[in-house]
């Protein structure tokens, strides 16, 4: 049965729109225009916004926990990925979404701390303080490797919207190739379950031509090589053998709550856990996610919950 969290009414904020802002939609308007009279250089400059993510400064709550991390770079595909660790213990990964960070999970890593984890947090290509101008989901997943190939293995991830289709999409390439250390456990925050879908909301946004849409389409393909609904996480999530719990917010303006569902609903075992008024980002600081969140990891991976009361705050994340 799904669950459910929900806020008292004071403490909720609704992300009530996923519009773009007015100098954004200037900019796509203006190649829907191009699009008309050139459709190819019009497909070009629309490939290149498309895979160019939103860079937003980091608030204080997140620099915090970092600066109390110990940081890394890692070399992956000559781009420089920023990357921070507390504790010790088996490791989580903190995946961010697309035009996000790492620290915009910066608060699941004391919880997981002091139940006996390590945690480690990484930006992605073109994100944060790594390295990189546009990314693709291949790229992204390419940087989880990475990043675990320098920290070892990984028994669990948190992911968030975007990162949930790059986390998937990571394990599921290893488990192609036949790795054995796999993680076995991963929370989906907020997973966007319709990649073509948002596809055809950018190209609606842009207003492109129908020449210029099948040139952007092709394109991209060209790029990751393969076409758009391959990272459907729902296409994909039953060949995955890890525990699932799916977390989304009712009031979710920029993933649908629907889409959430369908993934929990594709994946064998995998908890849905509906939240309210909590949107898409501030979902990630709600205590009671956190701890839904730290609880599912801790109870698949075999953590003793009793080691929090054995760390101060301090020496968790030291």
């Amino acid at each position: 049965m799904p669950g459910s969290l929900t806020p008292p009414p004071d403490n909720s904020t609704i992300v009530r729109s996923a519009k773009h802002p007015v100098f954004q939609r200037a900019t796509l308007a203006s190649v829907g225009v191009l699009s008309r009279i050139a459709p190819a250089a019009a497909a070009r400059l629309a490939k290149r916004l498309f895979l160019t993510p939103s860079r937003y400064p980091a608030p204080d709550r997140e620099r915090e926990v970092l600066a109390r991390g110990r940081p890394r770079s890692v070399r992956v595909a000559g781009r420089r990925i920023a990357t921070w660790s507390w504790g010790a213990g088996p490791r989580i990964l903190l995946v961010h979404g697309w035009g996000g960070r790492g620290g915009q999970l910066s608060a699941f890593v004391e919880p997981l701390v002091a139940r006996g984890f390590s945690v480690t947090a990484f930006d992605g290509p073109a994100h944060g303080a790594s390295e990189g101008r546009v990314a693709t989901i291949p790229e992204m997943a390419e940087a989880f490797r990475g990043v675990v190939d320098a920290v070892g293995p990984v028994r669990g991830i948190v992911a968030h919207s975007g990162g949930c289709a790059v986390s998937a999409w990571a394990v599921r390439q290893l488990l192609l190739e036949g790795f054995v250390e796999l993680p076995a456990a991963i929370a989906l925050v907020a997973p966007a379950a319709d990649f073509r879908g948002y596809l055809e909301g950018f190209m609606e946004a842009c207003g492109l031509s129908a020449d210029a849409r099948r040139l952007l389409e092709r394109g991209l393909e060209a790029r990751v090589g393969v076409p758009p609904e391959a990272f459907d996480l729902a296409r994909f999530a039953s060949e995955l053998p890890l525990a699932g719990l799916v977390v989304h917010d009712q009031d979710d303006a920029e993933v649908r709550w629907t889409e959430g569902a369908v993934i929990a609903a594709a994946w064998p075992g995998a908890e849905l856990v509906t939240t309210h008024r909590l949107g898409h980002r501030r979902i990630l600081r709600d205590p009671e996610v956190v701890t839904r969140v730290t609880g599912f990891l801790a109870a698949q991976l075999g953590r003793d919950p009793g080691r929090a009361g054995e760390l101060s705050t301090v020496a968790a994340l030291c």
